[in-house]
């Protein structure tokens, strides 16, 4: 099969294409064949090994996994000897373990049915982005209707779902974004759109009950001044900061200070399951939920389309197409 392999850390020139076996599955997975795999920030960090403490998972010196890749949209070829879930030729998406290839491995309980009505390519753009825009605000956000919502980096993959997601929790929403990106924003349904380079979060003293932070670069200070004296912060990744923490250090220090003050101040780390990737299904079924796509590259300039979603630039999701 046709993969995208990469034998060492670095940039994203580290990338080929080669042929190479197809993936062996155990009892309770399933042989995917990949039609379309989603990018997203994490891809980067695992494939040049930074921040460095990504490494004590994903291998010290070298990459433990030669195939890059979580997110997927596909059909299954094979299933394992427990599986009774899926059988061959069912279309599904979620995380798959080495999606930069014509097939990937999947554990049964990190797939779900393909939604309805969705190409393989919106389909593989949903898992990771959209159980980490779910989990933020439903799980550690503990959102509720009514409540004032600030998505910063509302035009992002993250943060394009959180602005859908918390409508349809019955949320007003307020999104910040670039000024090229307001317009999609609106589209999305946010009931207010700032435009960051024209205005601070702060400025004009509107306060916040949860603030969901996935661009990764404003202080503590400035977040917590947004924020009502009970609200919820919660920081999604980080950017910028060094080699070491590639902005970690702002989540660590929201660690330390949560329990010293009145606002809650959480970070996540989302895990993709088929009960979110079920629920996530039914919102795109219904029309509450909609991929925005930015661009699609094939499978031969993945490296490319890793290049372009860490340039920081994409509105919405970038998605590989790997089969017809």
């Amino acid at each position: 099969m046709k993969a995208v392999v990469q034998q060492r850390y670095g940039e994203a020139d580290v990338l080929e294409l080669q042929e190479t076996d197809p993936p062996e599955i155990g009892p309770d997975e399933v042989l995917v064949r990949v039609h379309a795999a989603g990018v997203d920030p994490g891809v980067w960090h695992l494939m040049a090994g930074l921040p460095y403490p990504v490494r004590l998972a994903s291998g010290l010196r070298t990459p433990r996994r030669a195939v890059p890749g979580t997110d997927a949209a596909g059909r299954v070829e094979r299933v394992g000897s427990d599986v009774t879930a899926f059988r061959p030729g069912d279309e599904v998406f979620g995380n798959c373990e080495g999606a930069f290839a014509e097939y990937a491995r999947a554990r049964v309980d990190r797939l779900a049915a393909k939604p309805a009505g969705l190409t393989f390519e919106q389909a593989a753009a949903l898992p990771v982005s959209g159980c980490t825009a779910l989990q933020a605000l439903r799980d550690t956000g503990r959102l509720r209707a009514g409540q004032q919502v600030l998505v910063i980096g509302a035009a992002g993959g993250v943060g394009s779902y959180a602005v859908q997601l918390a409508k349809a929790l019955g949320a007003e929403v307020t999104g910040v974004c670039s000024t090229g990106k307001t317009e999609l924003v609106r589209e999305l349904g946010a009931d207010r759109v700032l435009d960051y380079t024209r205005e601070e979060i702060t400025e004009g003293g509107h306060r916040y009950d949860l603030i969901l932070d996935t661009a990764g670069n404003r202080p503590l200070g400035l977040l917590r001044g947004a924020l009502t004296p009970r609200g919820t912060l919660v920081i999604v990744g980080g950017e910028g900061g060094g080699t070491w923490l590639q902005g970690i250090d702002r989540q660590l220090r929201a660690a330390v200070l949560s329990p010293f003050v009145g606002q809650r101040l959480r970070t996540l780390l989302a895990r993709t399951t088929a009960e979110d990737l079920r629920l996530l299904a039914e919102a795109a079924e219904e029309g509450r939920l909609v991929p925005v796509l930015d661009r699609t590259y094939p499978l031969a300039e993945a490296a490319a389309a890793v290049r372009h979603v860490h340039g920081g630039h994409a509105r919405g999701k970038v998605v590989l197409t790997v089969a017809a």
